[in-house]
């Protein structure tokens, strides 16, 4: 059925009501290039003003990186939402590209049509092929993949028939889903900026400009972001989250400074078999971060997250906790207080309550291999004596010392936090402390100098995005090189409605789905 037989079907106040919706759609689409169109704008402005500023050979080479990446992934945002009548396609303007080495082994992969005999039952001859070369990469040794689609002709009929153009994650663009896989998790993973990149790849025969891989990996940026999504929605489904944050500079052009912005965590317990790990880049610590995460507070349309969030003692969290947000504590963090209180002042009390507390952690070790049921019980049974023996013996001791006092502040913090600390005895999939996610961000951390003059929003939030993917992997026993390999193979091709088979904890290589 056509659509024009569709539309004589429908009642006028039906086909009034389809045209709103269509020129709804319209608008919303040109708001957003128009939006997008500015931003491209705005960023080669940013581009050609940052030449004149007085930064490091490192620090500019990282800014130019970024610059070309963004426009890049404005770009295919762009070339999205046109209409297919706009005539453009993203690599109209482009220069002719040069020829691939020919120093560089080749590879054929041949795409012959599935069937060769024509409508008329007359067999079909070969009479040419076309070929596609794009560049290959392993560790160390570059190859090229000579694509060749064979053209078969029916000499009775005339009738021309050869293998489509296997889609791609970059239309038209030259590298494979390896040698795109290999510069995410390079850059991403290893921590190796692009001009580092380009180095390496140029003591391994062929040398590939900084901006080209700028451009692969925004693109990448925007084509893996469903992706994140899926996986951001999935994570928000489980009852028992973890949340943190760590600080990272970003570099404001037109300053030449920096200033200090936050990458948020938020990831599943240990206790959970669905791993996930969710990074998002944003320019403050304001709570609204992680309030828009969970999606808070509720609505009419959308419900917001009413979980159990392990957190530490950050006030940006404590509005989510008035919103149907049950807090968990962290003993970590509690422990840490007492911890200083006996290296810096050689403190009794810190010392006893540090021996209560490993106590407390003793129980965890031996209910860490046990099921939900059997470790509440465990718990009941042996955590909770030793937790209210610690509190009686906190406010004792509290009563003993004068406020303002390195002790009495210790020990307030337990106190005035006890509800949510000891939280964990009741449920046996709530941890007893935050330092599940803290262990998830401490590549971050590590990596600090990659993120070290980010220079835009959209760049931050790129990385976060491409290293929950990577990280997620990892928590699934998963290799990152592998597993962006596949998914950026796959990806093309992958219908919308099964885009969760590509997610970390369900990814299966595709010969083990074939």
């Amino acid at each position: 059925m056509t659509d024009q037989t569709l539309l004589e079907d429908l009642t006028p106040q039906q086909l009034l009501e389809a045209l709103r919706t269509a020129q709804a759609e319209i608008r919303f689409k040109q708001t957003l290039i128009d939006k997008l169109t500015h931003e491209n704008a705005l960023l080669k402005r940013l581009k050609f003003a940052a030449q004149s500023e007085a930064y490091s050979p490192e620090q500019r080479s990282l800014l130019e990186e970024t610059f070309d990446a963004d426009q890049a992934a404005v770009a295919v945002e762009i070339a999205a939402l046109q209409p297919p009548s706009a005539g453009i396609t993203p690599s109209s303007d482009r220069p002719k590209r040069a020829p691939l080495p020919a120093h560089l082994p080749r590879r054929d992969v041949c795409h012959e049509p599935a069937d060769t005999t024509c409508g008329c039952g007359q067999s079909m001859q070969r009479m040419g092929e076309d070929v596609a070369e794009k560049l290959d990469y392993v560790p160390g040794v570059f190859t090229v993949e000579r694509h060749v689609r064979g053209k078969w002709v029916c000499k009775c009929c005339e009738r021309i028939v050869q293998a489509p153009v296997p889609a791609a994650i970059i239309d038209k663009g030259i590298p494979t889903a390896g040698l795109l896989a290999q510069v995410l998790v390079a850059k991403y993973q290893d921590h190796l900026p692009l001009h580092r990149q380009e180095h390496i790849f140029g003591r391994a025969g062929h040398s590939i400009a900084r901006s080209t891989l700028a451009q692969w990996v925004g693109e990448c940026g925007v084509q893996l972001q469903p992706l994140v999504d899926a996986l951001a929605e999935q994570l928000r489904q489980q009852p028992v989250l973890h949340a943190d944050e760590t600080p990272v500079e970003m570099l404001k052009p037109g300053k030449g400074k920096t200033h200090r912005a936050y990458v948020w965590s938020y990831c599943t317990t240990a206790f959970n078999p669905f791993k996930a790990v969710i990074f998002g880049f944003a320019p403050s610590r304001s709570g609204e971060h992680v309030r828009d995460f969970l999606g808070l507070p509720s609505s009419p349309e959308r419900a917001g997250w009413q979980g159990h969030l392990v957190t530490d003692d950050y006030a940006g969290y404590k509005a989510c906790f008035e919103m149907g947000v049950t807090e968990v504590g962290c003993m970590a963090h509690a422990r840490r207080k007492f911890h200083e209180l006996h290296v810096h002042h050689q403190s009794p009390v810190g010392e006893q309550a540090l021996a209560i507390i490993q106590q407390l952690y003793e129980v965890e070790r031996d209910a860490a291999t046990l099921d939900p049921p059997q470790r509440q019980a465990l718990r009941q049974a042996r955590s909770r004596p030793i937790a209210d023996a610690l509190q009686q013996w906190l406010l004792q001791q509290r009563s003993n010392v004068p406020n303002g006092t390195a002790t009495a502040k210790a020990i307030d913090y337990s106190l005035k936090r006890w509800e949510a600390l000891v939280r964990f005895i009741d449920r046996g999939d709530l941890p007893i402390d935050n330092n599940w996610v803290e262990n998830q961000i401490r590549p971050i951390a590590l990596g600090r100098k990659n993120w070290l003059f980010a220079g835009s929003l959209r760049a931050g939030q790129r990385a976060a995005a491409i290293m929950s993917l990577i990280h997620s992997a990892r928590l699934n026993g998963h290799d990152p090189y592998a597993y962006l390999k596949d998914v950026l193979t796959r990806l093309p091709t992958q219908l919308s409605s099964r885009i969760e088979e590509l997610l970390p904890h369900r990814w299966k290589p595709a010969d083990a789905t074939a």
